[in-house]
């Protein structure tokens, strides 16, 4: 199965445990890898007929912006979840890291698996 993928999309979102963290944003990187079936848009080359990345991310960043998880846990079942729902999305991986999370290292995140190929 082919997949689309979009790489390392910034949303600043209210996430965390911490009084601190409800109280800010924090910026979290997201990587989604989505099964999808190329083979039709590369006949047409028309963007109707394939998985449209640029709106898959607009509607995760605008689903983040206004989310208030406690867990990236949770904002990960919730992305999945809605990538499928919304846009027929068979499989796919999320990734989410949250940089500012564990001092001493670089990042620290999430990665889910959902659905069949």
């Amino acid at each position: 199965m082919d997949r689309i993928f979009v790489t390392d999309l910034r949303v600043d979102a209210i996430v965390g445990i911490w009084d601190w963290e409800r109280a800010m944003t924090q910026s979290v990187s997201i990587d989604l890898e989505m099964a999808w079936d190329i083979s039709r848009a590369a006949e047409t080359d028309d963007i109707s007929t394939t998985l449209d990345y640029r709106a898959v991310s607009k509607r995760v960043a605008a689903s983040i912006k206004e989310s208030r998880f406690r867990l990236i846990e949770t904002m990960a079942e919730h992305i999945a979840e809605l990538i499928q729902q919304e846009f027929g999305v068979t499989w796919l991986r999320v990734s989410i890291c949250k940089p500012s999370a564990v001092r001493g290292s670089r990042e620290v995140g999430v990665r889910i698996e959902r659905g069949t190929v």
